[in-house]
């Protein structure tokens, strides 16, 4: 079982050595502390890894091998956002475990890792506690050492923080409370978000990356052209390089979320290769197709792997939702048991397969490619000219071709042709509200609301398509109930009422799209 806390905490530093020798200030009486308990001194002595290129510290990302204190081990630290970290630890030993390895493993890329620096840490630790004696948080002062190990061994520097770190459960809101007592003591908040930031900022830079002091938060990393342009003044290009590059930044860094099977992690992986992929195929006239087809069928691919546990999931939860709201003298046979046995059949050794993929060549070698992409991306002759005419375009073209599939058939009878037609309408209106949602930062909110529009349609004619799936499970699972003898009246009764949430779904798209499809809503996406 993984060892991971999430870890919230705030660094603050000092000009002067004060802090670790009594200089904090009094805090007892404070927020709900009670008692301020001095637990002693303790020496941290901890190695860093990264790549040679630091690709690690490039994405705020901390893996240690760490001796002392009571945590001694390896820690990997991945950002969660401000003041938040989640903290992954495994016992001490000589080599990195592999399940930490395959944690960074988005990242390193088959790259090997090597010692990158090394802190010494006198660290004088306090409890903040309550008046029950719970412990609410720990504020620790630092006395650090640093020194620089790779690519060359730098002269140690040294500084004093101080960081208060959250316990288990704690409210956020302590940290807010308890800042102006250590601003007032002569303290500020760190510049930096991590000791391992601040050692490379000051031993020297990064490579192929900033100078000494590196680039100070809040300012924009370079290449994000779109965020730091008025609209008015960013191209096509920037508009849609922007998006494509958040879908990438989102599926490497959920990659680990996936791999320690963190809650909906897998379905915002997969909807990260949806969004670049429709991007690709909707801004054609930005982003050369030579290049991005092949990509496109590579993120199809990966959007499949990791569906076959998430469309399980969700299909095998439909069908136990409308089992628990028929009456219970109307459940004959074992219809729960039957409906388990049939799910857990399907996901046996599936996750295996997942990590498998995430392991692999194949995988390891589209981020390769997409990385290559951001680097010298394949832009169009139309990727120079202002966003907003290509964007719109680009969006109406989207739009035209879901009506041009949906329109011939609001009136056609109901049967397997129909509903094979409403599945591709339901992919072409999720394929507009992506594009409506590129064109955001040059078309403002007339396409927020276009892409709601589309939403609207993708949930409709989605339901309508997870009930077309569900008949073809309550089929099978009525086939093997029926093998076995057991009764399968229950599992009919289930079909039954999914076919006719199918006709009120059919019923309620012709209103629906008459809404959607009036020319106003196109005719705002032009003023």
């Amino acid at each position: 079982m993984v060892d991971m806390m999430r870890e919230i905490e705030r660094k603050y530093e000092t000009t002067d050595g004060d802090a670790a020798t009594g200089g904090l200030p009094e805090l007892a009486g404070v927020a709900g502390i009670a008692q301020v308990r001095d637990r002693g001194a303790v020496t941290l002595d901890a190695t860093y890894y990264d790549t040679p290129g630091q690709r690690l510290a490039a994405d705020g990302i901390t893996l240690r091998r760490r001796t002392g204190g009571d945590d001694a081990g390896w820690h990997l630290k991945l950002p969660v956002g401000p003041d938040v970290r989640d903290e992954i630890r495994a016992p001490l030993s000589d080599a990195l475990p592999a399940h930490l390895a395959g944690l960074v493993r988005s990242r390193t890329r088959g790259t090997g890792l090597v010692p990158l620096v090394h802190l010494l840490s006198e660290r004088n630790v306090r409890h903040l506690v309550d008046g029950d004696g719970t412990l609410l948080a720990e504020l620790s002062a630092d006395t650090v050492t640093a020194r620089r190990l790779a690519p060359a061994p730098s002269d140690p520097v040294s500084w004093t923080e101080v960081e208060v770190e959250l316990a288990e459960g704690g409210d956020p809101a302590l940290l807010d409370t308890l800042e102006p007592h250590l601003t007032d003591a002569g303290l500020r908040r760190a510049d930096l978000p991590s000791k391992l930031a601040r050692a490379l900022a000051e031993t020297g830079p990064r490579e192929g990356g900033p100078k000494k002091g590196g680039r100070k938060p809040g300012k924009k990393k370079a290449g994000k052209k779109a965020a730091g342009k008025k609209k008015a003044e960013a191209t096509a290009g920037d508009i849609v390089l922007d998006y494509v590059r958040r879908q990438i930044t989102a599926i490497v860094t959920l990659d680990p979320a996936v791999r320690l099977d963190t809650h909906d992690s897998v379905h915002r992986m997969r909807v990260a290769t949806r969004r670049l992929r429709s991007a690709f195929r909707s801004y054609r006239k930005v982003l050369d197709r030579a290049v991005t087809d092949p990509i496109g069928a590579e993120l199809k691919w990966l959007a499949a792997e990791l569906g076959i546990d998430r469309d399980r999931e969700v299909l095998t939860a439909r069908i136990g939702e409308r089992l628990a709201e028929v009456p219970v003298e109307l459940r004959l046979g074992p219809v729960a048991a039957r409906l388990e046995i049939w799910s857990h059949a399907r996901r046996t050794g599936s996750r295996d397969r997942l990590i498998g993929v995430l392991d692999g060549e194949r995988y390891l070698a589209l981020l390769d490619t997409l990385d290559a992409l951001l680097a010298d991306p394949p832009l169009r002759q139309a990727a120079a000219r202002p966003a907003a005419e290509v964007i719109r375009k680009a969006v109406l073209r989207d739009y035209e071709r879901l009506a041009d599939r949906l329109e011939p058939v609001l009136d056609a009878p109901s049967g397997p042709e129909r509903d094979v037609v409403l599945h591709e309408a339901r992919k072409d209106a999720k394929r507009a509200r992506y594009a409506a949602e590129v064109a955001r930062p040059a078309l403002g909110a007339p396409a927020k609301a276009f892409s709601g529009l589309m939403t609207e349609v993708q949930e409709l004619l989605g339901d309508h398509q997870d009930s077309v799936v569900a008949r073809e499970a309550l089929r099978e699972l009525a086939v093997q109930a029926h093998a076995a003898g057991e009764s399968t009246f229950t599992v009919g009764l289930l079909y039954g009422r999914e076919e006719a949430l199918a006709a009120a779904r059919e019923r309620e798209l012709p209103g629906l799209w008459a809404e959607v499809s009036r020319r106003e809503h196109r005719s705002a996406l032009e003023s």
